[in-house]
């Protein structure tokens, strides 16, 4: 920041205490965050004393359980996100100018997405931006809009995340709920499965994590039935193991599976209610009205592309 002659009850907050209070805000401990920056606790602690001193005001409640924003650090954190988000992208566009190509990005996404289309795109990434660093972190579906809005990532990936002022959506693909089978299943050459084919199938549902849940459940009510599904899971590769040990049908997207469905270990059935296919739409987002760093353009880039080649369908959803 600039530090021109300012009157006393300015403040002057250089970009070292920003960073620090970020980590503090992001890890909710002192000590974590000195772990992950690299540095001394006390460190990371005289800084934070420092700024409350700076601003006149407590930044953090000292809580039994870790550090907590209080009313005054939640003003600041706001600031301090956009700050720090602006100088990565005026990092990466100084980089970019000199040819380096470097930069930081952040993404939150599911468990199901780092099975092909994650993957995917840092190989993509790292073949054309071999100096672009990218973290990737693992929450459920619910935690990814904040996340996004908090700051705590450039970027999201998510299915079925509700229209929200803070978040805008960069790109997005629709993919049909379907049955998860083995080979061998009656269901594994069908077209298509309705609900009423599944009435003799030990059914694995995804649980409350899973966007597709909200989807899946309503429509086995209207089917008359509610309460069959035996088995719960709150990850995709446990679906897959249970189907694949014989133990039942998931229900889900092709979005996690797409391994064992090219090496014909599993197949997947769209799912067909009433005059269509049950869809979920899974999206890239960033935070609304805040421009991407170049880093973060392109790898929302690569994530495009990867869910355009990863069976997305492109007629709307019924309904």
């Amino acid at each position: 920041m600039r530090d021109p002659v300012m009157r006393t009850e300015r403040y002057r907050i250089h970009a070292a205490a920003l960073r620090y209070f970020d980590a503090v805000r992001r890890a909710g401990s002192i000590r974590e965050a000195a772990r992950r920056l690299n540095i001394a606790s006390s460190a990371v602690n005289r800084q934070i004393l420092a700024l409350e001193a700076e601003v006149g005001a407590l930044l953090f409640d000292r809580l039994p359980g870790g550090l907590k924003l209080t009313a005054a650090g939640e003003i600041l954190a706001h600031h301090v996100i956009g700050v720090l988000r602006d100088a990565e992208r005026v990092r990466s566009e100084i980089d970019a100018l000199r040819g380096l190509q470097t930069g930081q990005v952040e993404l939150v996404t599911l468990e199901g997405a780092c099975h092909h289309i994650v993957p995917g795109a840092i190989a993509a990434m790292a073949a054309r931006y071999p100096r672009v660093t990218v973290g990737v972190t693992i929450l459920d579906t619910e935690a990814i809009p904040a996340a996004i809005a908090n700051g705590d990532a450039d970027l999201g990936l998510a299915f079925e995340v509700p229209s929200r002022p803070e978040l805008r959506r960069i790109a997005a693909a629709r993919f049909r709920l379907g049955a998860v089978v083995a080979p061998g299943s009656p269901l594994a050459g069908a077209a298509r499965v309705t609900f009423n084919d599944l009435r003799d199938h030990t059914v694995i549902l995804p649980k409350a994590n899973f966007a597709n849940r909200g989807q899946v459940q309503p429509a086995m009510i209207r089917a008359g039935m509610a309460g069959r599904g035996r088995y719960e899971a709150g990850s995709i590769e446990l679906m897959k193991q249970l189907v694949l040990r014989g133990l039942g049908v998931a229900l889900m997207t092709r979005v996690g599976v797409e391994a064992e469905l090219a090496a014909a270990r599993l197949a997947h059935v769209p799912l067909w209610q009433g005059r269509g296919f049950i869809q979920s739409e899974l999206g890239i987002y960033a935070r609304a009205n805040t421009p991407l760093p170049i880093a973060a353009a392109a790898f929302a880039h690569s994530l495009s592309v990867m869910l355009d080649g990863s069976g997305a369908v492109a007629e709307p959803a019924a309904g």
